[in-house]
């Protein structure tokens, strides 16, 4: 009988002993997993701040900097293309070579258009229509981007008739001046193109430049910065 009392009592004491080593443990594992779930959640929030603040640089930008236009019509091929989504920069002072968004003023189109400044105010314009060169203060503009057409002369619509008054010809060339505020713009698909060349178009004024193109979104295969 006491050999039985004993080994109860032992194993009452094993018992006892016991149950202190198993409750660090359990503790310990306990905050393991809450530093855990601690940890997973803070990243889950440092995620969505660098997402909200992402946004709101993006909004900004669209709103002060940046807005977003597209190519409506083939005269800029091959620079650019019908249906091209753009990013254009606001508040910029135009120059020659630049490609920009205009919105003209009680225009025949009601669609903003995409061309690219020849010359600027109080610059001096020389084209030779037959031979697809132009001059801008007497420079010959490296014009690579052009979608020349063999053996036709560049188009010139109502050139002549709507400067009558302020160009002169030198052989197969018109010189002019270009008014101070103002721009003249042609399209890279020349022969396809209405513009500064046409009466529906004319002269641009700076204030009715809505910005450069600096960069084309889509389509995804062309999406780049755009010169």
């Amino acid at each position: 009988m006491s050999d039985d009392l004993d080994l109860n009592k032992e194993a009452e004491e094993s018992g006892n002993n016991s149950s202190p080593s198993l409750q660090p443990e359990n503790e310990k594992a306990k905050e393991i997993r809450q530093e855990e779930k601690q940890t997973a959640f803070d990243k889950i929030y440092d995620w969505l701040e660098v997402i909200a603040v992402s946004a709101a640089i993006v909004i900004l930008a669209l709103t002060f900097v940046f807005r977003i236009s597209h190519v409506d019509g083939i005269s800029m091929n091959e620079t650019l293309l019908d249906g091209d989504l753009l990013v254009i920069q606001n508040n910029y002072m135009p120059k020659g070579g630049d490609i920009v968004v205009v919105q003209q003023l009680n225009s025949f189109f009601e669609y903003p258009l995409v061309k690219r400044v020849i010359a600027t105010g109080g610059q001096t314009l020389k084209i030779d229509f037959t031979n697809w060169k132009v001059w801008v203060d007497g420079v010959l503009f490296n014009e690579d981007y052009v979608n020349f057409e063999q053996g036709k002369i560049m188009k010139y619509d109502d050139f002549l008739s709507i400067y009558s008054g302020t160009i002169t010809k030198n052989g197969n060339s018109y010189e002019m001046t270009i008014p101070e505020g103002y721009l003249f713009v042609m399209g890279d698909n020349r022969n396809h193109s209405s513009d500064s060349r046409s009466g529906l178009v004319g002269l641009v004024r700076e204030n009715e430049v809505l910005g450069k193109v600096v960069f084309r979104m889509m389509p995804l295969n062309r999406i780049g910065a755009v010169k």
